[in-house]
């Protein structure tokens, strides 16, 4: 087997909450659609508080949420308002112009939470960069899962393991979350171009190399691997086909021409913007 790539996150903060982002990486830009991924850090609010996102534009990517534990309010420029609980996802495809917040839904901020999960952001394909948003929720109950043999494995986005999820991805994609029982093996195909690994608990590895925790381990191309669980695990799978061609990010917005970008940065800036209703509190571009 070839080498893999490890890649370890950077910890930051979102408005005061707690992430680890690998991607993007100086030393993996993306892996398929996939240029941005934040791991939700469980994070305890204490009654009066909670994840407080503002108002805030993208441009050229869809957003996919994914809980692990509590609930989140979505709200966009389209008119959307849903919250998203665990095992849900929360897909927006922001086009040329998408505005939307995310937040600790008020119940839950009255009596304290909890919260844990993912977030990923998937650049579009150059023929949808400029088109029209789009917002769907797709319950947990929607997506496709297998659980055989000691191997669970929800099919989020995409396609993958014999799976379909019905979330509206733009290219081909595979996105997994897996659990494994100690002892346990997956063999994951060669049937998408690009492929990685994120741990979020337990012991593990691939061929004799251990995964580390909370580490992106990035596949090598046209080979099939198989992950071995030295413990009950806690995995997720991300990839799918190269992008059609580089893409740059700055800030909330992705796109394959800079021009794009720069436009949207002064939209952003003077105002000119598509408005999630009743929101007034954004935040400023950096």
């Amino acid at each position: 087997m070839s080498a893999l790539t490890v890649i370890r996150p950077r910890a930051e903060e979102v408005e005061g909450q707690p992430i680890l982002r690998p991607l993007p990486s100086a030393k993996c830009r993306s892996v398929g659609p996939f240029v941005f991924f934040d791991h939700i850090l469980h994070t305890h609010y204490p009654p009066g508080h909670g994840m407080d996102i503002k108002q805030h534009p993208h441009i050229g990517l869809s957003t996919l949420t994914y809980l692990f534990e509590g609930r989140v309010q979505h709200k966009d420029s389209l008119g959307s308002d849903q919250h998203v609980g665990p095992g849900d996802v929360s897909w927006m495809t922001a086009g040329q112009a998408i505005a939307h917040i995310e937040r600790t839904p008020q119940p839950l901020r009255a009596e304290g939470s909890v919260i844990h999960g993912l977030q990923v952001w998937l650049a579009s394909p150059k023929s949808h960069e400029q088109g029209p948003g789009h917002y769907s929720h797709h319950p947990a109950a929607s997506l496709p899962v297998s659980d055989n043999l000691g191997v669970k494995i929800c099919l989020i986005a995409g396609s993958g393991f014999c799976l379909t999820s019905p979330v509206p991805v733009l290219s081909p994609t595979l996105y997994a979350d897996v659990q494994m029982q100690t002892a346990t093996t997956l063999l994951i195909a060669a049937e998408h171009a690009e492929r990685a690994v994120y741990v979020l608990e337990g012991e593990a590895q691939i061929d004799g190399q251990p995964l580390e925790r909370h580490t992106l381990v990035v596949l090598p191309a046209g080979e099939a691997v198989t992950v071995c669980a030295d413990s009950d695990c806690h995995v997720v799978i991300i990839g799918g086909a190269p992008l059609d061609g580089p893409r740059r990010m700055n800030w909330n917005f992705v796109a394959s021409d800079p021009a794009l970008i720069e436009r949207a940065r002064a939209r952003w800036a003077a105002g000119d913007w598509p408005t999630v209703p009743g929101e007034t509190g954004r935040i400023e571009l950096p």
